[in-house]
């Protein structure tokens, strides 16, 4: 606690320290294992609960979806001494470069999600095409890893499928 100086002398005015860490991703699923990279490391000391990660794991799709108009989005962490917050906010520019993926990781990839998800629904690719109004053969590239869809596209796969959940 530092006494203030100020006109009401006597009265304590608490000073936290507070860390604040900020990146930003490319807003497309790949990003989601370098989002998820960076916020472990925010998080060394303050793990999350399942249902907080799920929460900030949906925090995240979310703005990825809506980070169609600028292609990029911002995370920022702030640690308190008893809490963490985290922003996670379309960005304009890169302010920073994507953090360096520390080492391999077990995460899911897009490719993986969608493949499980239409095996797990008994939708042939062609099926899903047609559901999703795009060529069977870009479905393919998709299950493939080779491409990943547009955010356009990707909203039409949430719609039609669910969120995308990735590791």
């Amino acid at each position: 606690m530092i006494e203030s100086a100020g006109p009401s002398r006597g009265e304590s005015i608490e000073v936290l320290p507070v860390v604040i860490t900020t990146s930003v991703f490319p807003a497309r699923p790949s990003s989601v294992p370098e989002i998820q990279s960076f916020l472990r490391r925010c998080l060394s000391d303050s793990p999350l609960t399942e249902v907080d990660s799920r929460e900030v794991g949906k925090t995240i799709y979310s703005a990825l979806l809506e980070a169609a108009g600028s292609g990029m989005i911002q995370v920022s962490c702030r640690r308190y001494p008893n809490r963490v917050e985290f922003d996670v906010l379309p960005a304009e520019t890169p302010r920073q470069a994507p953090p360096e993926p520390e080492g391999p990781e077990p995460t899911a990839t897009f490719a993986e999600w969608m493949a499980e998800t239409l095996r797990g629904k008994g939708i042939t690719r062609e099926m899903a095409a047609d559901q999703l109004g795009v060529s069977p053969k870009t479905v393919g590239r998709w299950l493939g890893g080779q491409t990943e869809p547009r955010l356009r596209e990707l909203r039409r796969i949430q719609e039609r499928f669910g969120d995308v959940r990735l590791q």
